[in-house]
């Protein structure tokens, strides 16, 4: 009762918590923890609050008082937004609620989903709820590939409890705080869970794990699923409805004959079209329609009499015209690669440049690197470094490329970031080259073969495909396409289609002189809400001569 009554005396001042905790970070502490030892021992150090990050939040509102120290709102606590692991911990064993994702600061570019439960009704102990997390800015439902931690393990910050395949490759899930697995909700090999779905349970003592042996999300943790499931259902109750409407309706006996005037036969247009199709006279046709004129089903019931019913339906597939087929189920990547493809193709207007540009020069410069290489043990240059090397510092010379559209504004970027287009058994990912523009040749042919290989492997981060501004895809080398235009990556304004090089006969000096010289064709696509025509043909101007004079991009 003494702690209860603090709690009310004082119900008024949490209102004004933000203000409280602006002046002095331990007072709410001791409060709540004047008599409470665990709380009292730690002093100043139990709460570390920085004040500006909690002005973002709403003041919290007053909550429930059924437990003496759950009466802080959990709003409140969550909006601290850093806890210890200690201190959750303490304030578990305490009954306060805590949500939000501890710890987060190891978890760089996800957004884990967890969740404190208190099931007073069922009886169940104080426990979290970890969610799909969202690991990459478009991933909208991920895959399960396999758990590395089995039911009543104990996990530790850092860990990592399971593979998840997200839209662009298999990430690894860590876990946020020290405890225990208690339940698996989603085991391996689950698909399609949508972000924030749970996937787990975790509690913090091991006697709690039994407890949780028959665990069930709630209705509405499985809200997704449920959605699911009762999408497929309208369908079925449209067929239904629609039976009747596909047999002829019982006509009247007293049919009279088409009503006609000076030669003229009264019938409704979808009655003209059939009749059309199966070549059938509308003046042999009793119509059953208003005022006597023809109707659909006047002409289905001529063409059944004269047992034409089949010429009503599309014909039949038969055995002998039955296909062997396998239906491959979509991979992430590839419905999130089909799904932003779309979404390029119908909203941004494309315009394509192409350009040949001779590549003589650069073939001799590959020739002296790879042979400086080899001497030194370095791995080989390829035409496609060359390539993303000269496309970066366009870049860097006509910024206006490197730029994005947004409604209210064009944003133009400072990083030179190059994605490169790799085909792979799972689909095609795009491994960023970071700040081309200042990387030699020999770093940036390391970096694209180390990222080509992850994503074979289907083992790419976050980080090693976020944050492009321009992309190259190359399919001139690997397959020997001359040239192509290919689809922009949003949200970027501009892609380089790289064809192959082949030789051509060019007209010498003279008037009868000739030479051989290596072309390759390349073709920019652009976005002609940011890149306008005289940029676009700037921006090829300048990559051109990059390549062409390959020594400039030494310099």
């Amino acid at each position: 009762m003494t702690y209860t009554s603090r709690v009310f005396n004082h119900s008024k001042k949490l209102r004004n918590a933000p203000n409280l905790l602006r002046q002095e970070h331990s007072t709410l502490v001791r409060w709540f923890s004047n008599k409470a030892r665990p709380f009292s021992s730690k002093g100043d150090d139990i709460l570390k609050i920085p004040g500006e990050r909690y002005r973002d939040c709403n003041s919290p509102s007053t909550a429930s008082f059924s437990h003496t120290y759950r009466a802080i709102n959990t709003d409140t606590i969550t909006s601290l937004g850093i806890f210890e692991g200690n201190v959750s911990r303490t304030a578990m064993k305490m009954g306060i609620p805590v949500t939000g994702s501890l710890l987060s600061k190891g978890f760089s570019g996800s957004c884990m989903h967890l969740r404190r439960g208190f099931s007073s009704d069922s009886g169940l102990p104080a426990h979290q709820k970890i969610g799909m997390p969202s690991l990459s800015p478009t991933m909208t439902e991920g895959n399960i590939a396999r758990w590395l931690k089995k039911e009543g393990d104990k996990i530790s910050p850092g860990e990592v409890l399971c593979e998840v395949e997200t839209d662009k490759a298999t990430v690894e899930m860590e876990c946020m705080e020290e405890g225990y697995l208690a339940k698996i909700i989603q085991g391996d090999g689950a698909k399609e869970i949508k972000v924030g779905e749970v996937i787990a349970i975790t509690v913090e003592e091991e006697e709690d794990i039994a407890k949780f042996k028959d665990y069930k999300p709630s209705p509405s943790d499985a809200a997704a699923e449920s959605k699911g499931s009762s999408d497929s259902t309208p369908p079925k109750k449209e067929e239904v409805k629609e039976e009747p409407t596909s047999s002829p309706e019982p006509k009247s006996s007293k049919a009279s004959a088409a009503p006609s005037t000076e030669g003229r036969i009264f019938a409704s247009p979808l009655a003209r079209k059939l009749a059309e199709e199966h070549n059938v006279p509308l003046s042999s046709i009793k119509g059953t329609g208003t005022g006597g004129s023809i109707v659909k089903a006047d002409i289905e019931d001529y063409l059944a009499s004269r047992g034409k019913e089949g010429s009503l339906t599309a014909p039949k597939v038969t055995d002998t015209m039955a296909l062997d087929y396998t239906d491959l189920p979509h991979s992430q990547i590839r419905k999130i690669t089909a799904s932003r493809l779309l979404l390029s193709k119908q909203t941004i207007p494309h315009y394509y440049l192409t350009v040949d540009t001779c590549v003589d020069k650069l073939m001799d410069l590959r020739s002296q690197l790879n042979s400086i290489q080899e001497a030194s043990g370095g791995k080989r240059i390829s035409i496609n470094d060359l390539v993303i090397k000269a496309a970066a510092l366009a870049l860097r010379k006509v910024p206006q490329c490197n730029s994005s559209w947004t409604n209210d504004y064009i944003r133009q970027y400072h990083n030179v970031n190059i994605n490169v287009a790799v085909q792979t058994d799972n689909g095609l990912f795009v491994p960023v080259i970071k700040d081309a523009d200042k990387k030699g040749l020999s770093k940036i042919s390391e970096e694209v073969k180390q990222l080509a290989q992850k994503a074979k492997e289907n083992n790419l981060k976050p980080v090693d495909y976020e944050g492009g501004t321009f992309t190259v895809s190359n399919l001139g080398g690997p397959f020997g396409i001359k040239q192509f235009c290919a689809i922009i990556n949003p949200p970027q304004s501009g892609i380089l289609a790289i064809g192959s090089a082949d030789k051509r006969v060019v007209p010498g000096t003279g008037p009868d002189e000739f030479k051989f010289a290596s072309f390759m064709s390349v073709t920019l696509s652009c976005d002609h809400r940011v890149i306008d025509g005289a940029i676009g043909a700037e921006w090829l101007k300048a990559f051109k001569s990059y390549i062409e004079n390959p020594e400039s991009m030494l310099l």
